[in-house]
C-alpha cells in the first residue's frame, strides 16, 4: 500500500488519509513557507483526531482549542495541573515526581506536575487564544519548550526542566528563564504545547544563527544552542539596550506571534 508522509512530523500515513494519524496535521493541503524559511504550524481542523500508543487525542475548537484525550488502560499523560479542563471521575491523577519544586514555585512555575492514567477521558486547554502544536518525538529525541506553554505529554516522554540564568536580563529582571525538557528513549511519544497567537517554525542549518525576541520563543530542538545577546541602539547621547535570544543551529526553532513576559521572581 502506498504511504503518505506528513510534512509536519514525517510520520507515514495511508495514501487516502486527510489528516495525520500521529499529529493531526492536514495532509491534503500544502504547508505555507515564507521567503525567509518560516513555515506555519499546521492549523488543526476542528475535531481532528490522532493516536499515540493505544490512546487517541481529539482537538476541539480553533480560538481557544481543547485537547481531549481518551486514555486506554496502561497509557497515561503528564501535564501542568492548571491546564486540565475536565476529566472523567474514574481517571486517577497524582503527582509526577520532579525535583526543585520550591524553586519552581518561587519562579512562578507550577509547583506540581501531574500525571493521569487510563482508562478514561481527560481534556486540557489554556485560557488564551492560540494554537495547539503537536510535536511527535521519535525514539531518542529531545525538545526544549518555554515555560508556561506545556499542555500535556504522553507517558513515554520523560519530563524535566532547566533554569537558564543567562536570560535573566532578557526577562526584565528575576531569576532567569525556565525550559521544560522532554526526552524519549526507546519509545516514541507526543508533546502538546500551546502557542499564543500563531506558531511558526524554522529549521536552522549547522552554525546558522537567528535572534529571537525572548517572549516569542516557544520551542527548540536540543541541538539548537541558545544564549542571551544585548544590542545597544544609540539615539544621540542616550543608549537603549535590546535583549534578544541568539539561536544557533542545527535544528528546529518554534516561535509564537503573541506573547507576554511571565514574572520570574
Amino acid at each position: 500500500m502506498d504511504l503518505l508522509e506528513c510534512q509536519w512530523c514525517h510520520s507515514q500515513n495511508p495514501s487516502d488519509a486527510r489528516s495525520c494519524d500521529h499529529c493531526g496535521a492536514p495532509l491534503d493541503t500544502a504547508t505555507p513557507v515564507s521567503d525567509s524559511g518560516w513555515r506555519e504550524a499546521p492549523r488543526l481542523r476542528d475535531m481532528a483526531k490522532f493516536q499515540f500508543s493505544n490512546s487517541t487525542c481529539q482537538v476541539e475548537g480553533d480560538l481557544c482549542p481543547v485537547a481531549e484525550i481518551n486514555l486506554s488502560p496502561g497509557d497515561g499523560v503528564i501535564f501542568e495541573h492548571r491546564t486540565m479542563l475536565w476529566k472523567d471521575d474514574s481517571v486517577p491523577v497524582g503527582a509526577y515526581p520532579i525535583g526543585g519544586g520550591l524553586k519552581r514555585s518561587l519562579a512562578g512555575m507550577p509547583f506540581v506536575v501531574t500525571q493521569a492514567g487510563g482508562p478514561g477521558r481527560i481534556a486540557f486547554s489554556r485560557d488564551a487564544a492560540g494554537e495547539i502544536v503537536t510535536l511527535v518525538l521519535h525514539p531518542s529525541m529531545e525538545v526544549d519548550a518555554r515555560e508556561h506553554s506545556f499542555l500535556a505529554a504522553s507517558h513515554s516522554v520523560r519530563y524535566s526542566f532547566e533554569r537558564i540564568k543567562g536570560l535573566a536580563n532578557i526577562l526584565h529582571g528575576g531569576s532567569g528563564m525556565y525550559l521544560d525538557r522532554f526526552v524519549t528513549e526507546g519509545e516514541p511519544g507526543i508533546v502538546l504545547l500551546h502557542g499564543y497567537g500563531n506558531v511558526l517554525e524554522r529549521t536552522l542549518g549547522a552554525g546558522e544563527k537567528i535572534l529571537v525576541e525572548p517572549g516569542g520563543y516557544l520551542y527548540k530542538d536540543s541541538s539548537v544552542a541558545m544564549q542571551a545577546v544585548q544590542l545597544n541602539v544609540r539615539t544621540g547621547v542616550l543608549r537603549q539596550a535590546i535583549y534578544l535570544a541568539e539561536m544557533t543551529g542545527p535544528g528546529r526553532v518554534g516561535v509564537q506571534s503573541m506573547y507576554h513576559h511571565h514574572a520570574t521572581g
